[in-house]
């Protein structure tokens, strides 16, 4: 690219790995521990909300969310995301990273304590002011993609840039898994405290009053590691690339990464205007010259995003659906509420642990060696095979005996999911665009991620339900049951090919 030809630029290309790269991982990734925090947080409170504001007298079972209810709380953050996504990614352009940057942080911190804070008593106050601000905590999440992805590429070096940026990703595991924890420990300090029965012997009993702050606890505390970054992020100076290659501006360019690298680099402000007079560097967004050459490069990474995220997100947000559905997690009734709290966050913290970290921190180690194609299609491959192997024997897998291998094979599927396309999805959009479009053609491509996401979380709800409607929950009709979401999580990934 003929910016790499700038001092500035050269010096970053080539810099050895220091501290300032570990620092924007770390500021960055913070960003991404939020985000996954807060958008699966909320899997883990879904039946707590059914057992609290939806019970009925005398049923069988715990209270559920109603079926517009559960699409709304479950799916409203990820419409936010999808709208965030497109939105930041295009200021990010205009305006500079590191201006919004800050701006999304403080969102996605502010939103999170007021969905806990969500107010009223009656169902329809509390569900709708729930819906209202995880639509903007989305908001702000999605602005964090394209984001901390352009801004972790342009501070990179060539030779770890794909380590750099899957690195922050990566962050995204850990955000899982400490959601899952947290809500372990919550719920046990809870349940050890204020002791109650089972559904089935007590059923008014079985919800404390108490566990309405369960929910709230862990939704809020997703405002902490955001806004411990804050300070951070408004200390890093923008990249070298948007300042000398959009804002043209070489001397301040050369002023900031002097700082950061430590080492005296000439500005040249001659050579980046001359730079930007070039018919090669002022074509627009969908332009001809944009789509003869990039368009295809958009239509991959915003197909493979697509494709990925509807079985990603149906799988992650509905995990104790699936378990519950193959006996790993026992009936709703022959628990108490915080108790079922526990078990599902134990259930979740397990596979997180087992397979969705150690499968990102494998494409760290390897995205540089292998390559992001290899990756990948491997990822792409290895989960259609354990889809395969979990959807077609789906009755032998219900067997008491074989759960363990259920869960054994449903890890492998996250652990190529991350060691895979889905870590590579998010890297490949922050490198192969111009710098002037690399941020908006980043949320494009996430946003894309987050319909499939959307189509997975909605299309899973009603899927999943009991194909006997008297056996469906409170207020849905038949679906195929599980094993049929299964093949159909299957099929959306295997199309890719």
């Amino acid at each position: 690219m003929a910016g790499d030809q700038l001092q500035v630029l050269n010096a970053l290309d080539v810099a050895k790995t220091q501290w300032y790269h570990f620092t924007a991982i770390i500021i960055a990734g913070m960003g991404f521990f939020t985000d996954a925090y807060d958008l699966f947080c909320i899997s883990l409170v879904t039946k707590l909300l059914g057992r609290i504001y939806y019970h009925v007298d005398g049923a069988p079972k715990p209270g559920t969310l109603p079926p517009n209810v559960s699409a709304a709380v479950n799916g409203v953050a990820l419409c936010g995301t999808l709208a965030g996504q497109l939105f930041f990614g295009w200021l990010g352009d205009k305006l500079g990273r590191k201006r919004v940057y800050g701006l999304t942080l403080m969102l996605m911190s502010l939103c999170s304590v007021a969905s806990g804070l969500s107010f009223g008593k009656e169902p329809k106050a509390v569900m709708a002011t729930l819906c209202f601000f995880r639509f903007w905590l989305g908001f702000g999440i999605g602005g964090d993609y394209p984001l901390s992805a352009t801004i972790m590429s342009e501070y990179a070096n060539k030779k770890t840039r794909g380590a750099f940026i899957a690195a922050v990703f990566a962050m995204q595991g850990f955000g899982i898994l400490g959601g899952g924890i947290f809500a372990i420990i919550i719920s046990s300090a809870f349940d050890a405290k204020f002791s109650a029965p089972a559904y089935e012997v007590n059923p008014i009993a079985s919800t404390v009053p108490q566990a309405d702050y369960v929910w709230r606890i862990i939704l809020m505390v997703g405002a902490l590691p955001a806004t411990l970054t804050y300070y951070w992020r408004m200390k890093m100076p923008e990249t070298a690339r948007y300042t000398a290659l959009v804002a043209k501006n070489a001397k301040q360019a050369a002023s900031d990464m002097s700082k950061v690298l430590q080492v005296d680099i000439e500005s040249e402000q001659q050579k980046v205007d001359q730079i930007s007079e070039k018919p090669t560097n002022s074509y627009a967004l969908f332009s001809h010259e944009f789509l003869r050459r990039h368009g295809l490069h958009l239509l991959g990474t915003t197909s493979t995003w697509f494709l990925l995220d509807i079985a990603f997100y149906s799988q992650n947000l509905f995990q104790k659906d699936i378990f519950s559905a193959i006996g790993w997690i026992p009936p709703a009734k022959t628990m108490n509420a915080i108790h079922e709290v526990f078990r599902i966050a134990r259930a979740q913290t397990l596979i997180a642990l087992c397979s969705t970290v150690p499968g990102y921190w494998f494409t760290v180690a390897l995205i540089d060696s292998l390559g992001r194609f290899a990756i990948q299609i491997l990822g792409f491959f290895m989960m259609t095979v354990f889809m395969f192997a979990l959807a077609f024997p789906y009755n032998y897998w219900t067997h008491p005996d074989h759960r363990i291998g259920f869960v054994l094979l449903y890890s492998l599927t996250f652990f190529f999911a991350n060691f895979g396309p889905n870590a590579t999805t998010f890297v490949v959009p922050a490198e192969i665009f111009p710098a002037r479009f690399r941020s908006t053609c980043h949320g494009i491509s996430a946003a894309c991620g987050k319909l499939g996401a959307m189509i997975g979380a909605f299309g899973f709800l009603y899927l999943a339900q009991n194909q006997d409607k008297s056996k469906a929950d409170a207020g849905y009709p038949g679906g195929v049951g599980a094993e049929g979401c299964e093949i159909r999580s299957l099929y959306w990934v295997w199309s890719i090919y």
